[in-house]
């Protein structure tokens, strides 16, 4: 696989603590207590007894028929033979025993008790009928309570969830974003409008009400937001596009209303509003016949920024990648008046934020940041940041105690290519396979005048390829021609050319998928939006990406005679690149084997060996373009 440095992966988001959940273990332990009530109260019920006349307790007593008369006061309990508890009870003169009222006691077994008090019986019914009514009301009025409380959340949907910042300790300042220096500028003027707005309204000049900022993911947008807070010394309200979008129609307005009354009660202040694309684009396209709630929610958004006061002294900064799927509502003046462009760092910034990032790292003896600011191009702030914590975990991970120059490099290519499959098992003839791909990537893209310098050749398996072969820029640009592009193209094909002409035609691998489609992409792009055809030169026939429902009913703006010149155009560019990577492998077969051979035995080769393997290489007059 032939490998640049334009992507890197993106950092997660830490996750949100959840707090302690007392409420639900405090209704579990009360429900618990309750149904233990219950059935105590359930199996230590009395049984039910049946008053007879003393008369008839006294016969049956002399006859037999009572096991026990228990003696209660003026009250006698009787159990009969063959149970266990009382079953009848017989009321007696007060003043008269058993044997005044003639029960033989020699039938039956007699016992004296002292007469239960009222407070006694009162506590027995308590416990048993009075408790559980008291916790069952209880546990209903707990209930109603956790519903009213729910209730409440519920009507708290239309509440902003911004985050206020602005009284830390450690406030964060322009010095504190490295580079970036033109958006720097751009934004010192906001800062001025905040802290000195009178010397503008003296002279009739009106406040800007918003500042776009625009750039790829990890240029430090939201950094540099923060940062125009921190400098005018104002409260920042911090919200994601997404955040104000519920399922429930009307709640992000809602949200949008209520985070701009906070900011007017704050003012002067900043409103910053990340990935606001999520929530601002095209109106009119929604399935909902343009009436949905990310439709609401912009209209809203517009409504607010409209309704600002003079003298207000809010400013709403927001952040996209994707400008161009923007509602034109949001970017007319008197709302989005101004717009930064934020771009992906130079060399100078690279080396700036890489010593941010280790500045706080011990480093050994020949880390060489400025050499790494130098490979790293095409790379974000974020991607830097993530390079130097990489660095610190392999050292960790390899007891150092210092991060030496194999750990930054590790990281580098951990964060660019992906880290190394060293378990995947490759038999012998993949292996040579793999090595031949490689090699020919080397080679074409060695040869080729206008291509990059090879920088590694491995066979190891690495992120999703099989191997790689990576081509590094030696200095930043800015803009690539023709040639460059021509170059690209055919050491793309280099891999799948050098199986071909190795193995035949008909035997070539699956390895060169990713290869073709990213040569398929590039040819395309040159024809369709770079204006680099032959027969559509200088022809531009770009469509806007969009959501899906407006590419289905997008009308395309060129014929189908044009469409047909376009895959004519792309084919052309294909053929032409396959067929001079083919020419450089067979005008260079000695050094395609011994590259194989050395890829073979220590499966990666670096820059300066590449280079010295290649030594007598040559370009073939088919494949030159000059």
């Amino acid at each position: 696989m032939e490998q640049d440095n334009s992507k890197r992966p993106k950092q997660s988001a830490a996750k949100r603590p959840t707090p302690p959940k007392r409420t639900k273990n405090f209704g579990i332990i009360a429900l618990v207590i309750l149904v233990g009530l219950i059935l105590f109260a359930a199996f230590n019920q009395p049984a039910k007894i049946t008053e007879i006349s003393i008369s008839e307790a006294v016969k049956n007593a002399n006859a037999g028929k009572y096991s026990e008369i228990v003696v209660s006061g003026q009250e006698l309990l009787i159990t009969k033979k063959g149970q266990d508890n009382a079953s009848l009870k017989a009321i007696k003169e007060e003043a008269a025993n058993v044997k005044d009222i003639g029960i033989d006691t020699s039938k039956v077994k007699v016992t004296v008790k002292p007469a239960t008090s009222t407070s006694s019986t009162l506590l027995g019914i308590g416990l048993t009928s009075v408790l559980p009514v008291l916790l069952i009301g209880g546990m209903l009025f707990w209930m109603m309570r956790s519903a009213q409380g729910q209730g409440n959340q519920a009507m708290s949907f239309g509440k902003s969830r911004a985050r206020l910042y602005g009284n830390e300790k450690e406030k964060v300042l322009f010095k504190s974003v490295a580079g970036q220096a033109e958006a720097k500028q751009d934004l010192e003027e906001v800062v001025e409008f905040l802290k000195f707005p009178k010397k503008f309204a003296s002279l009739g000049a009106r406040i800007p009400k918003g500042v776009l900022l625009v750039g790829p993911p990890g240029t430090g947008k939201t950094m540099l937001a923060r940062a125009v807070a921190g400098e005018a010394g104002v409260p920042f309200f911090s919200i994601s596009g997404s955040e104000f979008v519920e399922m429930f129609v009307g709640v992000g307005a809602s949200r949008v209303r209520d985070l701009f009354a906070k900011a007017k009660k704050n003012a002067p202040c900043i409103i910053f509003i990340d990935e606001i694309d999520a929530v601002g684009r095209r109106r009119g396209s929604g399935m909902g016949g343009g009436h949905d709630e990310r439709e609401q929610t912009l209209n809203q958004i517009l409504v607010e920024m409209d309704g600002f006061e003079q003298g207000q002294n809010v400013i709403v900064l927001a952040a996209t990648n994707r400008a161009d799927v923007l509602d034109p509502a949001l970017l007319r003046p008197g709302r989005f008046d101004r717009r930064v462009n934020i771009s992906l760092p130079d060399r100078p910034d690279r080396k700036a934020i890489l010593d941010i990032h280790f500045k706080e790292k011990p480093l050994a003896e020949g880390v060489d940041i400025d050499a790494l600011a130098a490979k790293t191009a095409g790379s974000s702030g974020a991607d830097l940041a993530n390079i130097a914590n990489e660095a610190a975990i392999i050292a960790a991970r390899r007891n150092h105690k210092q991060i030496a120059s194999d750990d930054v490099t590790e990281a580098f290519e951990r964060v660019a290519i992906g880290p190394e499959r060293k378990s995947k098992v490759m038999n012998e003839l993949e292996k040579e396979i793999t090595a031949y791909h490689e090699a020919g990537h080397a080679i074409v893209g060695h040869v080729l005048p206008d291509s990059d310098v090879v920088h590694k050749v491995t066979i190891i398996p690495r992120g999703g390829t099989g191997g790689v072969t990576w081509f590094i820029p030696p200095e930043d640009k800015s803009y690539h021609s023709i040639l460059e592009y021509k170059d690209v193209l055919a050491r793309m094909l280099g891999g799948r050319i050098a199986e071909e002409v190795k193995y035949g035609r008909d035997r070539v691998t699956t390895g060169a998928g990713n290869d073709l489609q990213k040569a398929a992409e590039l040819a395309r792009d040159m024809v369709i939006n770079q204006g680099m055809g032959t027969k559509l030169r200088d022809q531009v026939f770009h469509v806007e990406e969009g959501m899906m429902l407006e590419r289905m009913v997008h009308e395309r703006e060129y014929s189908d005679d044009t469409a047909k010149v376009i895959d004519q155009e792309v084919e052309a560019l294909i053929t032409e690149a396959a067929a001079r990577a083919r020419a450089v492998i067979k005008a260079n077969l000695p050094s395609l084997e011994k590259l194989k051979n050395v890829l073979l035995e220590k499966e990666t080769v670096e820059a300066a060996e590449v280079a010295e393997l290649l030594t007598g290489t040559r370009l073939p007059k088919e494949a030159a373009l000059y």
